[in-house]
């Protein structure tokens, strides 16, 4: 099984598969637009500007943590593009964590042990070309950190 063998629909409501990003890694977010940690969406962006075609940014919205992502995706949408400019791919609101998560994140647990599981907001996973994941950070680390840019340009050079 890899990150390839999972769908999501994109907050527009439209069928998107992790199969369609074969070949890029992809940096997988969990994100929220009233927390604390919202701000990471600037480097989410930023991520997603320096390397343009070459990497994919997926940003997961999810209420999971502290209900703070309690909007419909067209305000999450809204919310994202006019304070952050983010043009990146988003999917619908999603569980992310428990019984209930969607089975990419119940994936994410299984193959990295369930402390690899979100604890809140904007935790990140990298997945390489090949869907197989390549690093996991807490939402601590920022997503324009030399820890997280060092594992995507190792992908990108293989």
């Amino acid at each position: 099984m890899s990150a390839h063998d999972f769908e999501f629909k994109s907050i527009d409501g439209k069928p998107m598969k992790m199969s369609a990003f074969a070949g890029k890694p992809v940096l997988v977010v969990n994100t929220a637009s009233k927390c604390g940690l919202t701000p990471q969406y600037a480097g989410l962006q930023a991520l997603a500007e320096k390397y343009r075609d070459r990497l994919v940014v997926l940003g997961v919205p999810s209420n999971d943590f502290g209900g703070q992502e309690p909007g419909s995706e067209a305000e999450i949408k809204g919310f994202c593009e006019v304070t952050y400019g983010v043009d990146f791919p988003m999917t619908e609101k999603q569980v992310v964590i428990g019984s209930g998560a969607h089975p990419f994140y119940k994936w994410i647990a299984a193959e990295l042990g369930e402390g690899a599981a979100p604890r809140w907001n904007f935790y990140k996973y990298l997945i390489a070309p090949d869907g197989k994941i390549a690093g996991a950070w807490p939402s601590t680390v920022k997503p324009t950190s030399a820890a997280i840019t060092k594992e995507i340009d190792k992908l990108l050079t293989r």
